[in-house]
């Protein structure tokens, strides 16, 4: 029993000491024997650079982060300057600039940074969340992949460059631009239209959702006049000269959007007027070369989020359970309590194993996906490149709703202090989670492309041939079970029927993805953990 105290001698700093002082990397073990197992020959420069980012993640940036999320700090804009121009200035937080500056200063996507190294940089970056850095980050990351495929003009190579190595010192930010207003997946109803005169290409028309609009560079998909094919084009914020005259190329920023999350990142809805626009790739290609390159980065990079944000909320939930008491007890000795860290853990774990086995075999492809499902090519490629497409919608959709999950059981560890922006970052990891699930594709669009694309592939690739080499190594009952249970749903011919039995096959299909996806990390889980356990056991003594 306790006796009155009117000055309550509690404190927090025990935790809060703790807290300040984890380094994202070299206080993480498993992230460690996950980057040594998948890395390769690029694991000793990944590590190095991980180490060595992580000591501006975990502290610097982290802080910087921390304090451009307060609502007074939120992006703003202004319009018109005090003589009445027009300038549609995006006012953010000085943290954010500072912060973004130094993080794009890292030049991640240069030549002289392996995949690997940029990939472990990315994760952990992301445990910071958002923070108006992971979606330029990896919009940046599409477009510098889009030219370097696709890049045939002065403009284009020079734009690359900007964003690869930097110009004059400074490295150029890239953002996307797809969405409509009468739909945001549905990009081939896209009605922005491209006009070209006297070899200019200007663009006219509304986008309306665009996200990190204070961006250099984005990457716009608008239809040629007179056509019906969308095709692809990058359009510089500013003409060369104007950033500082605040003069933007031809188009207007409407409003900034009021979200929910990434709320430290600035989305607008835009009018084009006339801006120029450098065409990128075969004009009927654009649909493709969007999805097929840069939709494909943004979706791995969900995955990569996902599993960032729900390391550091295991890990600060972890760390409270074990110092925080009621009832006379340390909160993680109820039993609930410990399930629900060990439920967390898993998925924490499963989930980043998944990301980077999944990457592995994307940089396994020559030449990435290639778009589109029918190739030329031998079938064993053709089967390969199948999967990782398949499976990097699959990972986004499950990681996505995952992250939602886990960040708000991380919450509930802290009781009422789990829902206090102040008190913890956990709130605005679970506002971004929630965000990152209709990013680049909500659940439903994706799961019908997932079955639309089985369906079509099943007379060269059968469903009992595909799950046994995305499970390649897990127990043969397993398999069995989830290629049973994909051949019967591939039996109904689409899922867009309103009956009884259609619904009842896209319940069915939900549950599935979801299981069949989490199978993929559990085996990438058991790779690592077996690799681990093969290092740390001694070896045999000779006789």
């Amino acid at each position: 029993m306790t006796k009155p105290n009117r000055n309550n001698p509690y404190s927090f700093n025990e935790y809060l000491a703790w807290r300040n002082a984890v380094d994202y990397y070299a206080d993480d073990p498993f992230l460690q024997n996950v980057v040594a197992h998948f890395c390769g020959s690029d694991a000793e420069k990944a590590d190095s650079r991980a180490r060595d980012i992580s000591k501006k993640a975990s502290y610097r940036w982290r802080i910087l982060a921390e304090e451009a999320s307060r609502p007074e700090k939120r992006p703003f804009i202004l319009h018109y300057d005090g003589h009445g121009n027009r300038v549609d200035r995006i006012v953010r937080p000085k943290e954010i600039e500072i912060m973004e500056r130094e993080i794009f200063g890292e030049r991640l996507f240069s030549n002289a940074v392996t995949p690997w190294e940029k990939l472990v940089s990315m994760f952990i970056i992301y445990q910071n969340s958002e923070a108006c850095i992971a979606c330029p980050l990896v919009c940046t990351e599409g477009l510098v992949k889009l030219l370097e495929t696709l890049a045939d003009t002065p403009e284009t190579q020079r734009i690359l460059t900007h964003c690869k190595d930097g110009i004059d010192g400074e490295v150029a930010i890239g953002a996307q631009y797809l969405s409509e207003i009468h739909g945001g997946s549905d990009v081939g109803a896209n009605l922005l239209e491209a006009e070209e005169s006297n070899g200019i290409w200007r663009l006219y028309g509304k986008k309306f959702f665009c996200s990190a609009t204070h961006a250099d560079y984005a990457v716009v998909t608008a239809k040629p006049a007179g056509s019906e094919k969308v095709a692809l084009f990058v359009v510089p914020s500013w003409l060369p000269g104007n950033k500082e005259k605040e003069i933007r190329n031809g188009y207007t920023i409407d409003r900034l959007k009021w979200k929910m999350g990434t709320c430290e990142l600035p989305t607008a809805e835009l009018t084009f007027n006339g801006a120029v626009a450098y065409p990128v790739g075969p004009m009927q290609r654009g649909l493709a070369n969007v999805v097929g390159i840069v939709l494909t980065y943004s979706r791995l990079t969900v995955g990569l989020a996902s599993g960032a944000g729900m390391a550091r909320g295991y890990r600060e939930a972890k760390k409270y359970s074990e110092f925080r008491e009621a009832f006379g007890m340390k909160i993680g000795s109820f039993p609930l309590v410990t399930l629900q860290l060990r439920e967390m853990e898993l998925f924490s774990k499963r989930t980043t194993a998944g990301a980077f086995k999944l990457y592995r075999e994307f940089l396994g492809l020559e030449g990435g996906l290639k778009g589109g499902l029918i190739t030329d090519e031998p079938e064993e490629m053709r089967r390969r490149r199948f999967n990782v497409r398949e499976l990097i919608m699959l990972q986004k959709i499950t990681a996505a709703a995952d992250s939602t999950d886990m960040s708000r059981k991380a919450m509930s560890i802290f009781g009422g202090h789990g829902v206090m922006e102040d008190f913890s970052s956990l709130p605005r990891f679970y506002r971004d989670a929630a965000v990152n699930e209709l990013w680049e594709g909500p659940r439903n669009v994706l799961l019908t492309q997932i079955h639309n694309d089985l369906k079509r592939a099943s007379d060269w690739y059968g469903p009992a041939e595909f799950v046994a080499s995305v499970l390649q190594g897990a127990d043969n009952g397993i398999i069995r079970n989830f290629a049973d249970e994909l051949e019967d749903l591939l039996k109904i011919p689409h899922l867009f029927g309103q009956d009884d039995y259609t619904l009842e096959v896209c319940a069915r299909w939900d549950i599935f993805c979801s299981e069949f996806f989490h199978a993929y990390q559990n085996l990438a889980l058991t790779e690592v953990e077996g690799q681990h356990e093969r290092k740390e056991k001694p070896s045999a003594s000779i006789v």
